[in-house]
Formats: structure tokens, C-alpha cells, sequence
């Protein structure tokens, strides 16, 4: 590992990028995608194709008018796609071969493979280059680490499966323990208990399960930061985890396609301007709900350029304290394959219902749920797992959910659909956890 270059961007990122304007963060975003696309056009079949009519938007620095593209797009065209000749079947046969021996440190000459979990339905590559692995661990540590790279750092990091660009961010000073979702939960409270990390990363629903952990005093560790990735944190898991370890729970908005946003120190989820360009495809302008089409000017090997996402985002709609002129969320609101539907009486027309909407019903509720999950099944037939404080409040907190939902669809003149409801025994596992589902 290059730690010149990891040091380089810890600087740059915690010291040198300071933008005082949104005209300042979109100067240096064109700059940035200017001289980017001039080397992707040359390097990428995929892009040189793709924009071979678009001559004229490359010149003048248009490139909010360039072609959209997706995943599909992306995994289609997967061996034109990339910069450095990598054909789909050998990144996919490395990342099968590790998923199954639990081994994530091959690569293809200096290039990570990783696999994404597919939340979304179809599972996605990504490639990584040492040089890249360098400059995202710098950008990382200097956006989550809390003090500085000279202090010690015990990291556990809970994920589905490691990869060389995790623990690209080990030094003398901060050693990386990789927690596998698949091992068993005494390992992990072992694990725990004897690395006692000062930060601690992974899924709400397995960072719940430690503080259940803790708070049944299983287990005494007493980690300084809190972050949650992989999926999307809900309020009733933040409550939980902040309540027992007395801090705030930060958050990290990763996945595939990028570093996209991290909290800053009021909790806020900030969008990494100075990584990626986020352009806004609102579902619902009104309450600040859109699709983000993004442009990472830092990733060479596996471009992405204007490319949208199924995540919905919710847009802040004040400024943020800490005064960052970068891009404030009011949170991840879930992906966009996951919008309920209901039925408008007399009509064949559907009505959007956004999982924001099913999540604030339940929580309104009752304050007895400890945990839930809401699976519209059929366009009317929704499942409720439940589980609460108290058996003998069940049947209540079930009748004030059914009434909230019903208010809910009664709200947008849509027919009231079946609600049943069963035990919540999801336990935390390699599967991402999501509160709120459509299996339509």
C-alpha cells in the first residue's frame, strides 16, 4: 500500500478542499468531470461509443446532457465498460470463488472485485484499483475518523464480505478486524470483548443486536464513534442504539456505485460533493423525494458517469448547522422498487404510497414496537411483523397499527387493504435488513 498517497488525500479531504458556495462546489465539480471525461472517452469502449453523437456537450462542458445509464446498462456491457480490459465471467468467477471461501484478497493484476449484495434484485461488480483502494481510504478516514491518524483506532467493521478496499485502510496506528455476518453471534461477542474497538461500522440491524447485547450485559465495550452502513437506518434502530451506548449513531451512505454521503458531527447525512456530482430526478418535488442520478469523478477503473440510482432520497429542507455548503438529507428513504401501491376505488389508476409514509404510520402507532416490518405481499394484502415491549399490549399496538394504515389509504381515497400480522423473528444475517418491502 502506498501510504503517501492514502496520507495525501487525508489532507486534502480533512484540509484542503474548503467551499464556502454552492458556486464554488459546482466550479470544481466541472473542472474535475472535464478533465475526467477527456480520460474515460479515451479509455472505456463502453463511453467512447455511448458518446460518440454527444461531440459538441463534451467540449462545452455539458455533461448534465450526456446519456443516463444504469445498472443493467452497466453489467450488460460490463467487459467495454471498464478501463482495464477485465471481462465479466473472470470478475465474476474471482467473486463467486470468494463469497464461497470466504477469502476476499485475490485480485486480477492490481484490481479488487467485489459483489454486491443485491438488494435490488440483480447483483452487481465492482472493481477497485490499488490506487484508488489508497485514495478512497485516505478520503474515508479523514471524513469518519474522530480525532487523528496519529491516534489509535481499534475498527470493527461487520459486512457480508470484506474486500481489499476495507482493509486498505490498516496502519500502525489503526488495526481493521473484519467481522463476517455469516459467523455465529458468540464468535462475534467474543471477537468483540477482546478487541474492545473504538469505532464500530456495520448494518443498523446488527448494530441493534450488540446494543441488545450490551444493554443485557452480555458484553462491556465502550466504543467512541457509532456508524451505520449497508442499509437504511430507521428511527426505532437509531433510538435503540444511541439510548444504550449514549452517543449519536452516525451514518455512511455507500454502495456499489460510490462513497456517496457521511454525517457530520449534528448527524446530518451530507452528500460527498467533493467525490461525486448528484443530479435530482424528483418523484415528489414537494416534499423533496428524488431519485440521485450520480457523476464520481474519482473512479477511473469502473467509471460512473450519469448514473441513476433506485435509492429514493429525501432532500433537507433548512440548512444544516455545521454550516457545509454540501448537499443535506433528511434521510434515505429506501429504494425506489420498494414504493407501495394502492388502488383508487372506481379506477384503474395506482397511487404511489413512498415507505416514508408506511413508516411514519407505524411509528405513530404505538411507542410500544420495539421492532417491525411492513410487506405489501399483493397490491392488497399488506403483512405486519411486529414485536413489542409487552405481550399484553400486542393485540393493541396490531388494532392501532391496522387503524393507522387503513387512515393511511383511506387518506388517498384508496381501498383499504387486508392487514395481517405475524411474530417478527428476523434475526441480523448477510441479507439486508428492510423495514419496509414490496414483494409486488
Amino acid at each position: 500500500m502506498n501510504k503517501v498517497r492514502l496520507l495525501k488525500h487525508y489532507i486534502l479531504t480533512k484540509y484542503g478542499r474548503k467551499f464556502h458556495s454552492r458556486h464554488e462546489i459546482e466550479n470544481y465539480q466541472n473542472k474535475k468531470i472535464k478533465k475526467h471525461l477527456d480520460f474515460i472517452v479515451e479509455k472505456s469502449p463502453f463511453y467512447r461509443s455511448l458518446y460518440s453523437e454527444y461531440e459538441t456537450e463534451l467540449k462545452t462542458n455539458h455533461w448534465r446532457k450526456l446519456p443516463i445509464i444504469d445498472k443493467a446498462m452497466m453489467m450488460e456491457q460490463f467487459d467495454l465498460f471498464n478501463t482495464v480490459g477485465i471481462k465479466k465471467e473472470e470478475a465474476l468467477n474471482l467473486a463467486f470463488s470468494a463469497e464461497k471461501t470466504r477469502d476476499f484478497s485475490p485480485k486480477i493484476n492490481n484490481i479488487s472485485i467485489g459483489l454486491s449484495s443485491g438488494t435490488s434484485g440483480n447483483r452487481g461488480l465492482f472493481l477497485v484499483s490499488d490506487k484508488e483502494s489508497e485514495m478512497w481510504a485516505g478520503t474515508v478516514l479523514a471524513k469518519l475518523l474522530p480525532g487523528s491518524l496519529l491516534n489509535t483506532h481499534r475498527i470493527a467493521f461487520f459486512l457480508r464480505a470484506n474486500n481489499n478496499l476495507y482493509s486498505s485502510t490498516e496502519n500502525g496506528k489503526i488495526t481493521f478486524h473484519y467481522f463476517d455476518l455469516l459467523d455465529d453471534f458468540q464468535s462475534h461477542k467474543t471477537r468483540l470483548q477482546d478487541i474492545q474497538p473504538t469505532i464500530m461500522i456495520g448494518p443498523p440491524s446488527m448494530l441493534r443486536k450488540i446494543a441488545e447485547w450490551q444493554a443485557e450485559h452480555q458484553l462491556h465495550i465502550s466504543p467512541t464513534k457509532l456508524i451505520s452502513v449497508a442499509e437504511v437506518l430507521e428511527d426505532i434502530d437509531k433510538k435503540f442504539i444511541e439510548a444504550v451506548f449514549k452517543q449519536q449513531l452516525h451514518q455512511v451512505y455507500q454502495c456499489t456505485e460510490g462513497f456517496l454521503a457521511t454525517t457530520c458531527k449534528h448527524g446530518t447525512l451530507h452528500i460527498n460533493e467533493d467525490l461525486v456530482a448528484i443530479q435530482k430526478e424528483y418523484l415528489d418535488r414537494e416534499r423533496g423525494i428524488f431519485v440521485p442520478i450520480i457523476t464520481d469523478f474519482t473512479r477511473i477503473t469502473q467509471p460512473i458517469i450519469r448514473y441513476r440510482l433506485n435509492d429514493l432520497l429525501i432532500e433537507r429542507k433548512t440548512p444544516c448547522p455545521c454550516g457545509s455548503q454540501f448537499l443535506a438529507l433528511e434521510r434515505i428513504d429506501g429504494r425506489s422498487d420498494d414504493l407501495f401501491y394502492g388502488e383508487r376505488y372506481g379506477e384503474k389508476e395506482k397511487k404511489v404510497l413512498f415507505p416514508d409514509f408506511i413508516r411514519r404510520a407505524v411509528m405513530l402507532a404505538s411507542e410500544h414496537i420495539l421492532e417491525y416490518k411492513v410487506i405489501q405481499k399483493e397490491l392488497n394484502l399488506i403483512e405486519v411483523k411486529i414485536k413489542v415491549e409487552q405481550k399484553n399490549h400486542e393485540q393493541e399496538v396490531k388494532e392501532r397499527i391496522r387503524m393507522e394504515l387503513i387512515k393511511l389509504w383511506k387518506s388517498f381515497y384508496l381501498i383499504e387493504p387486508t392487514i395481517i400480522f405475524s411474530d417478527y423473528n428476523i434475526l441480523p444475517s448477510d441479507k439486508k435488513l428492510k423495514r419496509i418491502e414490496s414483494r409486488l
